[in-house]
């Protein structure tokens, strides 16, 4: 995580936006009232969707035993198609 004042963040605000979308990076910038996060779009919906998905109860559950399931096992050709 790179972490910034506001001033450094205001300079170089493209710069970082850039480095937040092709990097992933996460960027924490610092202000007299609190601080703020900056981080790429895509980031912000997958942490929202991982939320999402946290609150439906036993889906990492099921999600771990899908993992751990053969792929042989899986339907070829599901009958909701």
């Amino acid at each position: 995580m790179v972490n910034l004042n506001i001033s450094n963040a205001r300079t170089d605000l493209y710069k970082l936006a850039s480095s937040c979308i092709k990097y992933n990076d996460v960027i924490n910038i610092s202000t007299k009232d609190g601080n703020v996060i900056m981080l790429s779009e895509d980031d912000y919906i997958s942490l929202i969707e991982s939320l999402y998905l946290a609150g439906i109860k036993n889906v990492y559950e099921d999600i771990e035993e899908a993992i751990k399931t053969p792929t042989s096992e899986f339907i070829k050709d599901p009958p909701w198609k």
